[in-house]
């Protein structure tokens, strides 16, 4: 028997099918289009969960169940989207709508949470006891796991912690607040770093780079460094001390024993690492302690939230 795992995203759904051994036999995916009501969101996940079944050459009967990392506030009692604000949901019924268009039993959670558990079951922190996994894509997303299990507060809003504020009335964020962590240490937010550097530096190598490619992404600025770009050295550096200062202030509140980060951006490996790690090491509370938080990139890369949601409710 299997069970079926969605990543619902900002920018895109992704269905797979996961086996007892944590392992994705097939895949779906389709853009999520924003902005859009969020019936066609359910209508499309229920769509790929069926492809993806297909795609590994099995039926639905093969399924025990469904689960969905998705971002904002998920409540697991109640199956009821809360609120997201990357996806605009307001107090939307998924678990109920979803198991309605498949047929089969539906978790959710949210996407950072699936994340941290599919890390914790199969990936960088199996093992451990507790640990915490940060999500850089189109917001910032956090997991906590403590004793193997997920901590999301009694009101499951909890673990949000792209939204701690770093900067005072600093940039705003779709939550509404100004200067939280998610507005500078996020995929899009490195993006929008990297664009307005570009305008201020129009005759760069970075500039020219994207102009080749013919888009910005995350991966812009540090392939200009790595081309030896002062400008993307210095988007690199900003978005690195951004990036830092929130990882510092989860070092110091939680200390687990390993913090991972996933997501696109982690890609990057030791450019990014390295640097994130220097300023920990220098500005953490513990730097006397004899055990230290084990920094690393999250094993299993965008797989993470497939094979932790397709394991809630087990």
């Amino acid at each position: 028997m299997v069970r079926i795992g969605i990543d619902l995203g900002g920018t895109n759904i992704v269905a797979g099918v996961v086996d007892e051994n944590y392992k994705i036999l097939a895949k779906a995916e389709c853009k999520t289009n924003l902005p859009r009501p969020a019936e066609g969101i359910m209508d499309d996940m229920a769509r790929l969960a069926k492809e993806a079944v297909q795609n590994a050459g099995l039926t639905m009967d093969d399924v025990v169940s469904v689960g969905v990392g998705c971002p904002g506030t998920c409540n697991v009692f109640t199956g009821i989207v809360e609120y997201s604000c990357n996806l605009d949901f307001n107090e939307v019924p998924l678990q109920e709508e979803l198991a309605r268009r498949i047929g089969k039993p539906v978790f959710i959670e949210n996407d950072a949470n699936a994340a941290a558990l599919g890390e914790a079951v199969a990936g960088a922190a199996k093992g451990a006891k507790s640990a915490l996994c940060i999500t850089l894509g189109t917001g910032v997303g956090g997991g906590i796991i403590i004793d193997g299990k997920i901590y999301s507060g009694f009101n499951c809003a909890g673990a949000e912690l792209g939204h701690i504020v770093i900067v005072c009335d600093g940039e705003p964020c779709g939550c509404g607040r100004n200067g939280c962590w998610e507005a500078y240490a996020s995929a899009t937010a490195l993006i929008r770093q990297t664009k307005a550097a570009i305008e201020q530096n129009p005759d760069s190598r970075l500039a020219q780079m994207a102009k080749e490619n013919g888009r910005v992404n995350g991966r812009t600025a540090f392939d200009a460094m790595r081309a030896g770009c002062p400008v993307g050295q210095a988007v690199v550096d900003k978005y690195v001390f951004y990036l830092a200062a929130g990882l510092t202030n989860m070092v110091n509140i939680f200390q687990p024993e390993v913090l991972c980060i996933g997501g696109g951006v982690s890609h990057e490996g030791d450019a990014l690492l390295i640097p994130v790690m220097k300023h920990i090491e220098r500005d953490r509370y513990s730097k006397h302690s004899k055990h230290q938080t084990r920094l690393c990139a999250a094993a299993l890369g965008n797989d993470a939230g497939i094979i932790g949601a397709a394991y809630l409710g087990n």
